[in-house]
């Protein structure tokens, strides 16, 4: 018979075992869920620093109020009451480059620069990768992940504050060190300042982590659900659903038909 090899979960007739540890002895009670998810992600046990730095992730991506991933949550169970889970699904299928996407987004690309580079040792070191970098992505035409924020425009409330905490645990590596150097340097090379956001120091401080890039999304999404399932209790309690619904089906407007053109303003 084949086996099918796991250091995850795994039953026997009286016994669990999670990660080699017995589940309702050595977890359960025992094991913060921020503390098991990292665990679980990377199969080692975070250190307490990085076990608060990792939280103050989850945090910071939890809720952000009326975003589309929360608005289409209550839309998806107005629509669907019988249907928890399709509600929360909906809203965990918009994470994507606009919402809760830049967190992976920022970490690849912050991963991707320092690849193959000595690691500078001072800030002027890494304000010169972070100038390199910059006046190429301007010269190329294109954004740099983690820079901006459509409502934040004065600054990120979220930014300084991991700053700070991953410092005061002395987990601040080297994507972050490249993360405040872009801060630092873009007014000069982009012409205007723009916020470091939560979003992009999310990522940087996952990443030095060590946590698997591929999974930098996955995070920011199993921050979300908590915030997702918090917008569900509120719907309960307050719906909002309903008129969020009705001021667009008793506000929409009727336009004559604008037939797609292939290059068009629609191609």
């Amino acid at each position: 018979m084949t086996d099918y090899p796991t250091a995850l979960g795994a039953s026997s007739r009286d016994r669990i075992t999670l990660l080699g540890k017995d589940l309702a002895q050595d977890v359960m009670g025992e094991v913060g869920f921020g503390e098991l998810a990292f665990w679980l992600a990377t199969q080692r046990r975070p250190t307490p620093g990085q076990t608060r730095v990792f939280e103050a992730v989850l945090a910071a991506l939890a809720d952000h109020g009326f975003t589309p991933t929360a608005i289409v949550t209550r839309l998806t169970y107005l629509s669907a009451p019988d249907s928890v889970q399709g509600a929360l699904a909906a809203g965990l299928l918009g994470g994507g480059s606009r919402f809760l996407g830049v967190t992976e987004d920022c970490g690849r690309f912050l991963h991707d620069v320092l690849a193959g580079r000595q690691l500078p040792t001072d800030d002027d070191g890494w304000d010169a990768i972070a100038f390199e970098v910059l006046t190429a992505r301007r010269a190329a035409g294109e954004f740099v992940p983690g820079l901006g924020h459509h409502v934040h425009k004065d600054g990120d409330p979220r930014t300084p504050r991991l700053f700070a905490i991953a410092a005061e645990e002395g987990l601040v590596g080297p994507h972050l060190s490249l993360f405040a150097a872009i801060g630092r340097v873009h007014p000069g090379v982009l012409g205007r300042t723009l916020p470091l956001n939560g979003a992009g120091v999310c990522g940087a401080a996952l990443a030095d982590l060590g946590l698997p890039l591929e999974l930098l999304r996955g995070f920011a999404l199993l921050a979300r659900t908590a915030g997702l399932i918090g917008q569900l209790a509120e719907e309960l309690r307050d719906p909002v659903g309903n008129e969020i619904f009705l001021s667009v089906d008793l506000n929409n407007r009727s336009v004559p038909p604008r037939p797609y053109e292939q290059g068009g303003p629609h191609g």
